[in-house]
């Protein structure tokens, strides 16, 4: 990618707020589940969570893919050294935390033994045998893994929202 590139490509763009919607549905979706009394209504919001995981996955290797193969454009030159590295680290825990929940849901459902369906579409394949007890634990750790993912989104979204006040031109980078 050119040096000279101040926003990024539209295909990036375009997966970061789709992806960004997702987890909007995601969070809400899971926390309501997850108290819900077993019934028709849980059993369906669990069919949604699953299914927009596993778009969330998709696309988050889908970004990667064109990150890596397009590339990005470098950090914007009104950043502070504090906001540099912020920024580095809140993005590269996004994209873990991206590609690991949903693996993590996913290999807790197939430990449950459960399917793991994708808006009716099509199942994926089960990534372990059954073993409710190591589900348990994987849930336990998809449960942290979400607490940490509202924490860095909550910073992404001030830091963001920081810029659109001080009016800098770093918010109109992804915009699409």
């Amino acid at each position: 990618m050119s040096a000279a590139r101040t926003t990024y490509p539209a295909a990036i763009k375009w997966i970061h707020w789709i992806t960004a919607l997702c987890v909007f549905i995601l969070i809400p979706v899971g926390i309501v589940m997850h108290n819900l009394e077993p019934g028709p209504l849980q059993d369906r919001l669990y069919f949604f969570h699953k299914s927009f995981g596993l778009l969330v996955l998709m696309l988050t290797v889908a970004r990667l893919g064109v990150r890596l193969t397009v590339g990005a454009p470098p950090p914007a030159a009104v950043l502070t050294p504090f906001e540099r590295v912020a920024s580095y680290i809140a993005h590269r825990l996004l994209y873990a935390l991206l590609l690991i929940m949903p693996i993590l849901g996913w290999i807790g459902v197939s430990a449950f033994d459960a399917p793991v369906d994708f808006f009716g579409l099509f199942q994926a394949p089960p990534l372990t045998g059954k073993n409710e007890e190591f589900a348990k634990l994987v849930f336990k750790a998809h449960m942290a893994g979400a607490l940490l993912l509202i924490l860095v989104l909550v910073a992404h979204i001030g830091g963001g929202l920081l810029h659109a006040l001080r009016g800098d031109g770093v918010i109109r980078r992804m915009l699409p």
